[in-house]
């Protein structure tokens, strides 16, 4: 990394993808670089969030000829140096995107640094459709230098390595029964409807900066990575209740609660998450991402039946 910084300053830096397990430092060596490049035109984005914006950009300058240069000139401007957390494909109408985009960095002369849980080859894994992303794949392995990071111990599951973070300062709680909600002080729930995105949200109940959801009405119901960076804006503290067996939930549910918990983690939001059984019981299924989705879950204070 060290010598990457010399060709960045020198003009001749490879772009880099660092990828490898949940827990293996790659955030930690992103931010380390990014904190190190001396230039003031640098950006370091939450994937999720950096896609949710470009697509709105872009519906906006829909009537352009070029509706993804102008959004990036809104959402980047002269950046130089561009660094994105967490890189995942799992939406082929993302993935599509994701050609002209990287093509028009590259064009730009960004340099780009990704962290991801998946080798290049692994992205976007759906047999359906990992043919047609075949094109981003030759892009990346051929304009970055791809790493691994790679290691045995998940340092997020260290007790001496958990951040003074509004997240991970939360809660697992299990089965939510009243003594537990009265040590935790949850609020009575009065449910209403917000507006998000121009779409009613129930909440079962909320204030000035915290608010309480069903698990039913965040991931069942037709949410999106959208609504949750609105929300994450008007609230630092969020109470899910009602999680029971993700296994059991259809895959669009699984896929909305990674997403949601990626979004809680990455805006530091304080999460009290309450649930049936254990947390290990709890975070079955078979949607991509679910390591990080238990890694970082499992940075939150558990308390139990026997607790």
């Amino acid at each position: 990394m060290a010598r990457q910084l010399e060709l960045l300053e020198a003009g001749r830096a490879r772009s880099l993808y660092l990828h490898g397990a949940v827990g293996r430092g790659k955030s930690w060596l992103l931010d380390s670089f990014f904190q190190s490049v001396p230039t003031p035109a640098k950006r370091r984005l939450h994937f999720h969030d950096f896609f949710a914006r470009l697509h709105q950009g872009m519906h906006h300058h829909r009537l352009l000829d070029d509706a993804l240069g102008a959004t990036l000139d809104e959402l980047l401007g002269d950046v130089q140096v561009l660094c994105f957390d967490e890189f995942h494909v799992h939406d082929i109408g993302d993935a599509m995107l994701l050609t002209r985009l990287f093509n028009a960095l590259f064009t730009r002369g960004v340099f780009l640094l990704l962290t991801s849980n998946y080798a290049p080859e692994g992205l976007l894994p759906n047999p359906l459709y990992h043919q047609r992303f075949l094109p981003v794949i030759g892009l990346i392995n051929s304009r970055m230098q791809v790493l691994e990071v790679g290691g045995d111990t998940d340092f997020r599951s260290l007790p001496a390595n958990r951040a003074q973070q509004r997240f991970t300062q939360g809660h697992y709680v299990w089965p939510g029964d009243a003594a537990q909600r009265q040590i935790l002080a949850l609020p009575t729930p009065q449910p209403a409807l917000l507006e998000i995105n121009k779409r009613p949200l129930r909440v079962l109940a909320e204030d000035e900066r915290q608010v309480m959801f069903t698990f039913s009405d965040l991931c069942e119901q037709a949410t999106a990575v959208i609504d949750y960076l609105a929300l994450a804006e008007r609230y630092e503290h969020w109470i899910i209740d009602g999680l029971d067996d993700l296994a059991e939930c259809s895959l669009a549910a699984q896929q909305r609660f990674v997403n949601l918990v990626d979004v809680l983690y990455d805006q530091d939001c304080q999460l009290t998450l309450i649930g049936t059984r254990a947390l290990a019981d709890s975070l079955g299924g078979t949607v991509a991402d679910l390591m990080r989705t238990r890694s970082r879950l499992g940075q939150l204070h558990q308390l139990g039946a026997a607790t």
